[in-house]
This record gives structure tokens, C-alpha cells and sequence, in this order.
């Protein structure tokens, strides 16, 4: 077997190494969808490659694994959230506090859970007040935005762009209620996304799995969440493509996530990832934050 692993491979060995115990056969085709066929080649392809033996991956399984592994997250946090006035006015809004924990910490603990501890947030906006963090998240690591009242947000990529090989980007006031859609392994570059009949929202048209298409509303699409994660190639490529669309004309005015799924698309193939509804919400407006936490309706 080669350095490289398959895709089915790679989910069974995935599976293994998110287990607490042996699996058997049955279970890892419970877990992947895989037929039970195929998971017995595959494993026995596995085991002899000395990647598995007995139901568990073995440590040079988990050396095979390692350059699938998410190494680091990078948070746009720059902006100043006009649709949250009055809350934003002196508080960031990945700061602000629901059910009494800041938004910002829900996607900080799922990082740590999957093993992520190189985490890189991207300020502007009331930047000070982002060293709040430090006395939870001591590992946090900050990059300030300079651009951020005269730039979207293709600024706050642009200082992060050294930063985005094995990486997940967040956007940083995402409230999210299940923390295992933040995978500590991943087999290609990919974006979030919930199935909808229809949405007014940014949304994917997607084929055999790969995002065609970047768009505002359509039917049987995929509506957009702001979670991505960037394999080793990809993310070199971003750190070159995101410099050149910046500088183009108008470039400033773009959002970073166009880069790679319309300006270069070419130079790309993002797969996407189902969540559900109910994994993450999205508050956009002070009036969803009050119909969320009743002590901001008074």
C-alpha cells in the first residue's frame, strides 16, 4: 500500500481511531456506510499494511492518519456585527454571551476536543477586549487586522493566509450546540453545509459530492455554514490565491470564502460536509439573540 490512503481506507482507519474499543466488521459498516464487503477488503487491506489488527488501528495506522489530521483553526474575528446594534457597540459580537457563555468559547472547546490546540484568532474590531480569552484559552494566538473598517472579510484571510494548511476557518460567532462536527481527521478540503428544498440564504450547488457553485438563494441546494477545513495543498494555494484576488480591483470588497469557490475555483475541488439544523446556529440580528436568550428582551 502507498503513503497515500484511499478514501475508503482512510474511513475505516478514520473509525478506528475515533473508537474507545475493537470494532468489529458489522460496526465499522454501521459507523461508514461502507458494504460489508467492502469493509472486509479494506480492512484485510489494512491489516496487512499493519495499519489495524484486531478491530484497532495500531500506531502505525495512526502515522498513516497524521497527514489527514486538523493541526490548527483560524477564527475571523474581525468585524464589527452592524445587524447586532446595540450589543456590538462595546462588546465583539464572538464575545457576546448567550445562556451566559460567549459565542466564540462553544467553537474554542470543540478545537480542543478534536485535538486542536494551534488556534489563530483574527481581530479588529474592539481588539483588546479578544484577550479575555487568554485566561481560558492560554494557547490562543492573536493576528490583528489592520483592514478591518475598510475591507470585507478577504482582510482577515489575507493576515492568516500563512496559516491555512491543515486548517479549519471559522467564522467566529457561529453558536454551536454539537461539538463532533469538528473533525479531528479529514481526507480532503471541505465546507459545512445543511441540505435545504430552499433558502434565501449563500448556499452550494453541488455535484457528486463537490461544491460547483457559490450563490445567494436557490432550491435543492446546500445552505452555506461558515465551517471549512483546508488540506496541506489547499492551503498553499489559498495563501497565494487570496493575495491575488485582494489586490485585483474591487478585491477588497470580497468575501475570503469566494477565493477559493469562485474567483479560483478552478484551482479547487471542496467537498462539502452535512451538518443538520439544529448542529449550529447563526445569530444575525439582535432581535434572534433575544428570541435566543430572554434576558436581552427586556
Amino acid at each position: 500500500m502507498s503513503g497515500v490512503l484511499s478514501r475508503k481506507q482512510f474511513d475505516i482507519l478514520e473509525t478506528l481511531a475515533l473508537a474507545e474499543s475493537s470494532l468489529t466488521q458489522r460496526q465499522i459498516e454501521e459507523i461508514t456506510g461502507h458494504s460489508l464487503g467492502t469493509v472486509n477488503r479494506t480492512v484485510k487491506e489494512l491489516t496487512e499494511a499493519g495499519f489495524a489488527a484486531d478491530g484497532k488501528i495500531t500506531d502505525k495506522g495512526f502515522e498513516a492518519l497524521e497527514p489527514y489530521r486538523a493541526k490548527r483553526a483560524v477564527f475571523i474575528a474581525a468585524g464589527f456585527g452592524s445587524r447586532m446594534v446595540p450589543i456590538t457597540f462595546n462588546t465583539p459580537k464572538p464575545l457576546v454571551r448567550v445562556h451566559g457563555q460567549r459565542i466564540i468559547d462553544g467553537l474554542l472547546d470543540a478545537c480542543l476536543k478534536a485535538g486542536i490546540e494551534e488556534i489563530y484568532i483574527v481581530r479588529g474590531y474592539l481588539a483588546e477586549q479578544f484577550d479575555q480569552l487568554l485566561y481560558k484559552y492560554p494557547m490562543i494566538r492573536f493576528i490583528e487586522n489592520p483592514m478591518y473598517n475598510e475591507a470585507n472579510n478577504i482582510s482577515s484571510s489575507m493576515v492568516a493566509r500563512y496559516m491555512l494548511s491543515n486548517s479549519y476557518v471559522f467564522e467566529a460567532d457561529l453558536l454551536i450546540a454539537n461539538p463532533d462536527i469538528i473533525r479531528k481527521y479529514h481526507y480532503t478540503s471541505d465546507f459545512l453545509a445543511i441540505k435545504k428544498d430552499r433558502t434565501d440564504d449563500w448556499c452550494f450547488e453541488v455535484k457528486d459530492g463537490i461544491i460547483t457553485e457559490e450563490k445567494v438563494g436557490g432550491e435543492d441546494c446546500w445552505q452555506m455554514v461558515g465551517i471549512s477545513y483546508w488540506d496541506e495543498a489547499d492551503g498553499r494555494k489559498l495563501c497565494n490565491d487570496i493575495k491575488e484576488t485582494y489586490e485585483q480591483p474591487g478585491g477588497k470588497e470580497r468575501y475570503w470564502e469566494q477565493v477559493p469557490l469562485v474567483y479560483c475555483k478552478n484551482n479547487y475541488k471542496v467537498a462539502v460536509r452535512e451538518c443538520r439544523e439544529d448542529d449550529i446556529v447563526e445569530i444575525d440580528t439582535f432581535r434572534e439573540l433575544k428570541a435566543i436568550d430572554k434576558t436581552y428582551d427586556v
